[in-house]
Order: structure tokens, then sequence, then C-alpha cells
């Protein structure tokens, strides 16, 4: 259990600033698809919903997105001590500041009260639980994300209102935001939980909209008085974390109707009949970048055998045929094979072969296997089979290069970080060399060599 204060000094801006979190990737939900989706905002306090989402849901007012918030308290105990103030008076002016908060972030966002006992959230889940099963009920599954506290954050009222809303998400097949609040201050850059997280990048008429609702809340950060006891709760310093021209979530996307390996074929025949290169794997500079990249992460000169599985039109398959003395390109579209196999005809130790993986698998051996934007097509169970494939599959001593883009996949379950975390569960191998930068992440890892 995280044990903290508000008053600790805590991980400081500067330090965020310095561990690379602004180069999370981004939230990969664009204009249409925010006005087409109802959100449900949930805050165990009021100023939770500024501090953690407040230029979002300034965003998605200007998108014309339904925004329906859940108040669970009204904070009334952020101050215990205070000898000028009781709770009852205290509730009344953060309810005030609540509304006028709203109000000016989300101008057309309706909100309800729980009235639930401020720092008592974990003795009422069930409570929440319908709360947000009501507010949800009636509406596409697909079309509803919750946005809420990040259940780790280490606040009870938060870690409790984030599970639930987990609970919730997951039940329902439901999209889940989460925003880290105190996490900012007690949690230090080196611990791992934000890099799997994405930015949302707020233009500066969102942020000074978010400034503007954040001074609403002076019960928070004014002092009620000059009296002892009357101290003001968030400092400064702390309030910097939320000033950043971006606002950081764990993302969860929906699980309705997720894909798998079995739509492969239909969905890439479809993508590949409307267009010969629907990537732009010929002509983007982001993709013949990250391919040079590839190939020079690769550690050996050439392989006497390599895989690749899910080579689509073949524009890396040709470039790792060169190197390898014999050569496999396998993929679930025809549509895609068929260009490849022009692209690998001038390498008569190359071949392409139709396979929906990881159910269908080439016979053989292999000291070079590669997985180039194809991991998060599977579903986790799909995954699993596929990295023992690959681990029955590849040579003492071979090498498995993973390189997948890492913004969410809409539609399916995985993504770019979920897929490299279960090689590295699963396959337990060495990491010889990881690359990571906003748009993709790229890992080598290296066989066991059992020879003596």
């Amino acid at each position: 259990m995280v044990t903290f204060s508000h008053a600790d000094t805590g991980t400081s801006e500067q330090e965020w600033a310095a561990s690379g979190v602004a180069a999370l990737p981004e939230l990969p939900l664009d204009e249409a698809e925010l006005a087409a989706t109802t959100f449900v905002v949930l805050a165990a306090h009021p100023d939770d919903e500024t501090l953690g989402a407040g230029g979002f849901m300034a965003r998605l007012h200007a998108a014309g997105a339904a925004v329906e918030l859940i108040l669970c308290t009204a904070g009334e105990a952020s101050h215990p001590e205070s000898q000028t103030t009781t709770p009852e008076q205290l509730a009344a002016v953060r309810l005030t500041e609540f509304d006028t908060a709203v109000s000016g972030l989300a101008p057309s966002a309706t909100w309800r009260f729980l009235e639930l006992p401020d720092g008592q959230l974990a003795a009422n889940a069930d409570r929440i639980a319908e709360a947000v099963r009501d507010a949800v009920s009636g509406k596409p599954a697909e079309n509803v994300v919750i946005v809420a506290p990040y259940r780790s954050d280490g606040h009870t009222d938060h870690d409790t209102l984030g599970t639930v809303a987990a609970e919730v998400a997951t039940q329902g097949g439901h999209g889940l935001l989460e925003y880290p609040i105190w996490y900012w201050l007690w949690a230090g850059t080196a611990d791992t939980a934000w890099n799997d997280w994405v930015r949302v990048p707020l233009s500066h008429e969102e942020q000074q909209t978010k400034a503007t609702a954040m001074h609403t809340h002076a019960s928070q950060t004014q002092p009620l008085s000059s009296q002892p006891g009357d101290e003001t709760l968030l400092s400064a310093t702390f309030l910097e974390h939320f000033t950043r021209p971006w606002e950081t979530f764990a993302w969860h996307p929906s699980k309705a109707g997720s894909n798998s390996a079995a739509d492969a074929e239909r969905i890439f025949d479809e993508v590949h009949s409307r267009e010969d290169d629907p990537w732009s794997y010929t002509t983007s500079w982001y993709e013949r970048r990250k391919r040079a990249l590839t190939l020079a992460a690769l550690p050996g000169e050439t392989y006497d055998s390599g895989l690749e599985l899910g080579c689509s039109i073949g524009t890396l398959s040709e470039e790792l045929a060169r190197r390898c003395r014999a050569f496999l390109g396998v993929d679930a579209s025809s549509t895609a094979l068929a260009q490849a196999s022009e692209r690998l005809a001038k390498y008569p130790s190359a071949e392409t072969r139709q396979l929906t993986i990881p159910h269908e698998w080439p016979e053989g051996t292999f000291d070079l296997v590669v997985l180039s934007e194809t991991g998060y097509y599977l579903s986790p169970e799909e995954l699993t089979e596929l990295l023992a494939r690959i681990q029955s599959s590849t040579q003492p001593g071979g090498t498995l290069l993973l390189c997948h883009w890492r913004h969410p996949i809409s539609g399916w379950q995985l993504d770019a970080e979920a897929v490299h975390t279960m090689a590295r569960t699963h396959l337990g191998w060495p990491t010889h060399g990881l690359y990571r930068e906003k748009d993709f992440m790229l890992e080598i890892f290296l066989a066991p060599d059992n020879v003596p």
C-alpha cells in the first residue's frame, strides 16, 4: 500500500519532464470518434475531474461528445482540523466549486451527486457500481468510455472508484480511461506503470480553460483562512503536474466486437483489395525509416533460415531475404501475398505461404524470426500460443525481432506494450536491444544457446 501525505514534496515536475513522459503515444481517438462516444466521467471528490481530465473534457465538449459526470463525495473531509469551517459548510462550498468548474469545462455536460461520505468509498463500492451501470445502460457498449481515477493512485477513494470503473468497463465491454492524480506525487520516474499510458495533447485554449476551472476550486488551492487547520491543501509544486500541455491516461479500449486471428484473412484481404499499399509501406518516410532501423538492429549480418510472421506485401521481406540463405514470409491475406511473392521472385531461396498464425504454422526451425506490426492483431490467448510456437521453432542462439506501433489499435485487444510484455514473460529470453520512441518500439530477443 502506498503511504504519502499531500504535504510531501514528492517527485518534482522537472523530474517528470526529464523522464520521457512527454514522448508517450497519443490517445488514438479522432474528433469523429469522440463525437460518436458517450463519456462517463467519475470523480471521487470535487476537483478530481479538473486535475485529471479537465482539458480532455473541454476537448469533448468542443467535439460534441456526450459527457456525463458522477461525483461520489463532496470532499468534506479535506480539512479535518479546520476551526472555522464545518464539514457541512465545506461540502456546500466544494459542490458549488464543482458545478462552476464543470460548467466552464463542458457546459453541455450533466452531473449527478451520489452523496457518499468522503474517505469511505470502499464501503460503498456496490452503490457506485450501480450508478455507473445506470449511466451506461441502454448505450451501445462500444460507444461508451468510462473516465475514472487511476485504480492504483494511492488514495483509498481514488483506488476504489478506479477499481469499480474497471470492473464495470470489463463486464460491459466499454472503453476505460484512468487518470492519475496523486501518482505524480508519490511515484518516482523509475516506476514503470506510466510507460504504457497515452497522452491527450491540449491546445492553448484547452489549457486556459482547465486553468480557469482549477482556480474555481479555491477551497483546495488557497487557504480557507489564516487559522491553523485551514492551510492550502494542494501546493503550487503539486499543481505544476497539471499545467502540462497534455493530460495522461491509462487507456483500455473497448473489447466489444474485438477481432482475433480468425478475422485476419477477411479483414486484411478487404484492406488490400481496396489499395495496393494501404499502409504506404513503399512511400512513407516513417515506414522506410522504421525498416532501416529494424534491419540495423539485427545482431547478425546473415542468417541461415529466416521467418517473417505477417509479411503483408513484402517490403520488409525483400530486405530480410537478402540476409537469409533461406527465407519464408507468411501472411493470412492471399491478396497481400501476391505482391510479396512478386517482390521475392528474384530470390530463389525465398518463398511465401498463406497461413493464419498461430493455428497454422510452418514446419522446420529458424535462426531468425520477425514479428513486425502483427502481434496486436491476436487475442491474448492467440499470442500466448504464438509465443509457444516461436519458442519451439527458434534455433538455440537464434534471434527474435519484435517491432510494433505504440498507439492502441481500434477493434483489437492488445497494443505494442502488451505484446512485448507478454513476450518477455512467456519466453524469458534475454533482451539484446530495445529501442522505443513515440510511435513505435523495437526489441531484439536472443534464444538461449544450449550448445556447451
